[in-house]
């Protein structure tokens, strides 16, 4: 769990060196390493105890001894002395959509407003309006920023929430007397925000189970703790609340904590049709209470003339209809994928170099990755100029001579410019294999603007996927208008792919609108926007939002083989070009 809580110090630190106008090398750095350390699965500890932090992407000797230094003793000095170089509360304003450091500095010496509770009654009194540049639209955004932030803080995503509960998971098998252990309830339905994390152990002997839970090193407080039933906070303050059943009753304890309320409504119904009822210690006859299954999950559904039905399902869309007809998905899985269309490397944002990221995706089994590094316009990210990508062009096409497993495809993620044309000439991205076209700016225009540009980029033949939608950053940046009915249809027209964007911050597209893009006939593609090769792991994360859209292979662009989807980009080209 370390590395979280380091990766969102140096976040902190980041924008508190932004805050005094510090060298934006160093801020980049910050962020860069935040980034990477939320991404990392290893043991942070063992790795330092070894001398081997460096091998982290973004991790170099300065970060590598503020790693140590926070394993040893928990805190960081050079943070707390950034901290008590500011205003307090700034860290506050700094979390705010749309309000940046500048602004923030002048909130503070101006208004003397360092709290996002200042900040609000501030902009509802409309005392902002008397600083030069604020009107009442900037206002009335800040307002939906707090908003933005206030919820961010009630769930965690799904990038912290799931490597946290692995290691809880891991713990607990570890504890005397655990047969069985698994995450349950919105986790495992892989929702993109988590409220309360739901664990469930299978276990005869709970009281040494319970035990262990409330007295390990991540346990900051108890709130509640029983013979089967314990709730903690962690020291990220996240609550965690864990059940210890018998094995017998465990597949209808997962059953039960794993489904939304509606799906188990509906199981409960489908149950007293038959004669049956159903709960957390198995399913019963009605007249005389016997047991038919409760050890196995699939025998829980078994019991009530159901196959499986798949943890992300279960959210009363129809799965329980499906299932009776024999009509559930075969949903995408992890082995289906062939390959990533989104990663960058040190040509433009990156932290790794090409043959970094290739070789990770080869050791992830991948055929084909598309490096898809920024195009000019994205200044903030070193955007490459045509010249620059016709450079990396040739490293890519000398480094495949050496690769043996893998086909580095020669791409670019381009800006789609105000006025919906290509931030490079069609006979520059002729030349690429793969284009990713997104918006980066611009986000204010409006809903038909926003649309047209989309539009406009999709009857381009020459791009393949159009990159994060909807533009969205959970917690920080509120998805921008669009009309997706009318981008998933032209997608299907235009033979153009939509990302599931599996940055744990964007998941754009968001499992309901990918459902209805499916629908539509879209095709969709699952990409990591890796910006690391530890990022590369987060494929995971976009996989569960396909799964939540009833994806099955088919839908999605990255399960063809090599062959297979160069032909889809060749007869896009032909299409639209005609």
């Amino acid at each position: 769990m370390k590395q979280h809580e380091i990766a969102a110090i140096f976040s902190r630190m980041a924008d508190l060196l932004e805050f005094k106008g510090d060298n934006p090398f160093r801020i980049r750095a910050y962020r860069r390493a935040a980034q990477n350390l939320e991404s990392f699965s290893g043991d942070l500890e063992t790795l330092g105890a070894a001398g081997r932090l460096r091998e982290i992407s973004g991790i170099g000797a300065d970060l590598a001894e503020k790693i140590q230094e926070y394993c040893a003793t928990g805190a960081i000095q050079a943070f707390e002395r950034l901290q008590a170089s500011v205003p307090p509360g700034v860290l506050q304003l700094l979390e705010v959509p749309g309000l940046g450091p500048k602004t923030a500095k002048v909130l503070s010496q101006q208004l003397k407003v360092t709290t996002l509770g200042q900040l609000e009654d501030a902009a509802k009194r409309h005392r902002l309006q008397t600083l030069p540049g604020f009107k009442a639209r900037k206002e009335e955004n800040l307002l939906k920023g707090i908003a933005i932030v206030r919820r961010g803080r009630e769930r965690m995503h799904l990038g912290i929430a799931l490597p946290l509960a692995n290691e809880l998971l891991a713990f607990l098998r570890r504890a005397p007397g655990v047969a069985r252990a698994s995450a349950a309830g919105s986790l495992r339905r892989m929702k993109e925000t988590i409220g309360d994390l739901d664990l469930l152990v299978a276990s005869a002997k709970p009281a040494g189970v319970m035990r262990a839970f409330t007295t390990a090193p991540f346990c900051a407080r108890v709130l509640a703790a029983g013979t089967t039933k314990a709730s903690i906070l962690t020291q990220d303050g996240l609550q965690v609340d864990l059940r210890v059943v018998e094995p017998e009753c465990f597949g209808a304890a997962l059953q039960y904590f794993t489904g939304s309320k509606e799906h188990n409504v509906q199981i409960r119904e489908l149950a007293a049709r038959r004669g049956l009822k159903v709960n957390e210690y198995g399913v019963f006859r009605a007249a005389g209470n016997r047991r038919l299954a409760g050890r196995e999950e699939a025998d829980v559904y078994k019991a009530l003339g159901l196959p499986w039905i798949p943890p992300e399902l279960r959210e009363a869309q129809g799965e329980v209809a499906a299932a009776q007809a024999k009509r559930l998905p075969s949903l995408i899985e992890t082995g289906d994928l062939q390959g990533d269309f989104h990663l960058h490397t040190t040509w433009s944002d990156g932290s790794n170099r090409l043959e970094e990221m290739a070789q990770a995706a080869q050791r992830r089994g991948y055929r084909y990755a598309a490096i898809c590094d920024h195009s000019p316009s994205l200044k903030v990210a070193h955007g490459m100029s045509a010249a620059r990508l016709r450079q990396q062009m040739r490293e890519i096409q000398a480094l495949n001579k050496r690769l043996k497993r893998l086909r580095l495809l020669m791409g670019a993620e381009v800006d789609i410019l105000g006025d919906g044309s290509m931030d490079y000439p069609d006979e520059v991205l002729a030349q690429l294999d793969f284009v990713v076209g997104s918006i980066h700016s611009g986000f204010g225009q409006g809903k038909t603007r926003l649309t047209q540009r989309l539009l406009a980029a999709m009857r381009n033949p020459h791009v393949t996927v159009i990159g994060h939608p909807t533009g969205r950053l959970m917690g920080q940046r509120e998805a921008y208008e669009v009309d997706l009915e009318a981008v998933a249809r032209a997608a299907r027209d235009t033979g153009t792919a939509l990302e599931i964007n599996a940055y744990p911050r964007r998941l754009d597209l968001c499992d309901a609108a990918a459902r209805r893009a499916k629908d539509l006939g879209a095709m969709l593609a699952i990409c990591t926007d890796s910006h690391s090769v530890e990022q590369l792991e987060q494929i995971t994360f976009g996989l569960g939002v396909a799964r939540r859209a009833w994806c099955e292979p088919a839908h999605v662009l990255n399960t063809r083989s090599l062959a297979a989807l160069q032909a889809w980009v060749a007869r896009k080209r032909r299409r639209v070009a005609r």
